[in-house]
């Protein structure tokens, strides 16, 4: 005898307290959520409980302790996320046929870019809204494994990351470079030290912050023979490691510039320990990118020419 799915049909109410879900995750909470959603506490936690019964798991916990996912509520969660970007999908498929590009965009962009001189996301996001004004664009500041696995995932529309090692799920634009050196920081005994004393083996004896995932980071890390003593996961976290004074790190030439104009870092041997990163936008290579996704797609080449 076949088992009666639990869940059934999914319903409009579902969707419903599906989207109720989603932005509680997404805040972190239901005080947080109120705003987002314009309902109160009590309304947003009565829905969150019918959504719980509906499902027959707990998706989440609340208390003194804070708001917290289970393990059902994260797995439910996952599933939500990619099918509210399969709806978002069909919206802009169904949208394109009256040629009206609307709806909501995901885009993820790796951290610290906007300082780049190179860098011209602005200028095509000037120009997308230009051409499709009704288009209301969701940004993401995520590390590259996560960007990548989004945009796999539908999760992210578009994204923009350091090249590192292709995947053949993806596509690649090739949009700008970004010059990376090893710095240290006051108070780092090579900041101050003389030519004789800085030299390539003592900067590796230097104790090292890298990454902690796959990126140009990590193989560089491996090709100059550094040893990893800390693990940062963003541009931001490696540069206060750097600025502790016990540490050297790889940081962007132009996020370091005002560190180093004040005076509080230096550039270790800039012939030897750097290296360039190739930032491209990457879009699932199956399906192709509707219109809306395209038109962005378009304006970040075009910016970048």
């Amino acid at each position: 005898m076949a088992r009666k799915a639990l869940l059934g049909n999914v319903t409009d109410n579902d969707l419903r307290l599906l989207r109720v879900f989603r932005a509680v995750v997404a805040c972190g909470g239901f005080a947080a959520a109120e705003l987002e959603l314009n309902i109160n506490r009590s309304t947003i936690s009565r829905h969150i409980k019918d959504l719980e019964i509906r499902l027959g798991v707990t998706l989440c916990r609340r208390g003194r302790a804070g708001f917290s996912l289970t393990s059902e509520g994260e797995q439910v969660y996952a599933s939500a996320q990619k099918m509210m970007a399969s709806m978002e999908e069909f919206q802009h498929e169904v949208d394109e046929l009256h040629r009206r590009l609307t709806g909501s965009l995901s885009i993820a962009i790796f951290d610290k870019t906007a300082t780049n001189p190179q860098c011209h996301i602005n200028r095509a996001f000037a120009r997308f809204d230009e051409e499709a004004p009704e288009v209301q664009p969701e940004i993401y500041v995520e590390p590259i494994n996560a960007i990548e696995r989004g945009v796999m995932e539908g999760r992210f529309h578009l994204g923009i990351i350091p090249n590192h090692r292709p995947s053949t799920s993806l596509d690649y634009y090739k949009l700008f470079e970004e010059q990376m050196y090893l710095y240290c920081a006051a108070g780092h005994p090579l900041f101050d030290a003389t030519a004789a004393k800085l030299t390539a083996a003592n900067v590796r004896k230097s104790k090292y912050v890298g990454i902690g995932y796959h990126s140009p980071n990590m193989e560089i890390t491996r090709k100059l023979g550094q040893q990893r003593h800390a693990t940062a996961y963003d541009q931001e976290a490696v540069a206060h490691l750097v600025l502790s004074g016990k540490y050297v790190g790889y940081l962007p030439e132009h996020y370091a510039e005002g560190f180093v104009n004040r005076d509080v870092m230096r550039p270790l041997l800039p012939d030897v320990f750097q290296y360039v990163c190739d930032f491209s936008a990457i879009v699932r290579h199956s399906p192709p990118p509707n219109r809306v996704v395209q038109t962005l797609l378009d304006a970040l080449v075009a910016a970048h020419a």
